[in-house]
């Protein structure tokens, strides 16, 4: 007993945080998502569902000061996420999801690449990220095909969700202090979970249901950027719990007010 007791050191608190969190909120978006259709699964996504957490625990880790930098580079990578949804889904209404997962994810990295050298104050970068969704969802192109039955998930793909969220919670958050707050921020927006449910139904029903997660995704990126405007401004301010209730509740707002365009683009 004494030693078991001299080797046992317990997880850190921030720690047993992520590794339960993280999965349990990705878990109830995935159970939430399958409940409706393509749209409203990428729409349901564009919670900060991942980088919430990650500028979160860093706040914890490394102070406020290191969090609001993360979160006005979350803003601008907000426009990279965008970017990602353009990409794909061009090039998937010809192709299959391996080249539009490609083309995504290369569009992605380098408009994170240019961002590095960008500094913009909370204000302007909101500004810039609202200006990029309306053009995203302007211009996404709409190809519907055929209905077909949606085709029932694996039983591994639950877990594999959120293994995949929960991997970038802990690699971002574990390899902040060596990147910097603004490429931690830039890099936690790349699109994992969103990714994934496009890849999925890309496979099952093709480049238009693909299209319809995209989407969904560019109209729920509404309230991801509006979380990370209040962060931005309110957490040297206003500390770090009441800056995410803040943040929370505006999200939801205007979550909740997308929801109607949501429905009307699944009818």
């Amino acid at each position: 007993m004494a030693l078991w007791r001299l080797h046992y050191s317990p997880l850190p608190p921030s720690l047993l945080l992520k590794v339960v969190l993280t999965p349990a909120l990705i878990a109830t978006a995935t159970l939430v998502g399958r409940r409706w259709g393509e749209t409203m699964s990428g729409w349901l996504v564009g919670l900060p569902l991942t980088s919430a957490p990650v500028v979160f625990f860093l706040a914890l880790d490394h102070g406020t000061s290191f969090a609001t930098t993360a979160s006005l580079a979350v803003l601008l990578g907000t426009i990279s996420q965008a970017a990602f949804a353009i990409a794909y889904a061009r090039v998937a209404v010809r192709n299959d999801w391996l080249p539009a997962a490609v083309a995504g994810s290369l569009t992605f990295a380098l408009a994170t690449i240019a961002f590095q050298q960008v500094r913009l104050s909370a204000w302007p970068a909101y500004g810039a990220v609202i200006a990029s969704l309306v053009i995203g969802v302007l211009f996404m192109r709409r190809r519907e095909g055929p209905a077909s039955a949606r085709a029932v998930a694996p039983d591994w793909d639950l877990p594999v969700r959120m293994v995949l969220a929960t991997g970038l919670v802990l690699v971002l958050t574990g390899i902040a202090p060596r990147i910097g707050a603004h490429l931690s921020g830039l890099l936690s927006p790349f699109p994992v979970y969103a990714g994934v449910l496009a890849i999925f139904a890309h496979r099952q029903d093709g480049g238009a249901a693909a299209n319809k997660v995209l989407r969904g995704l560019l109209l729920g990126l509404f309230a991801f950027a509006s979380f990370f405007l209040v962060l931005a401004l309110g957490l040297d301010r206003l500390g770090i719990g009441l800056s995410f209730a803040l943040a929370t509740l505006l999200a939801l707002s205007v979550q909740g007010a997308t929801l109607v365009t949501v429905r009307a683009l699944e009818r």
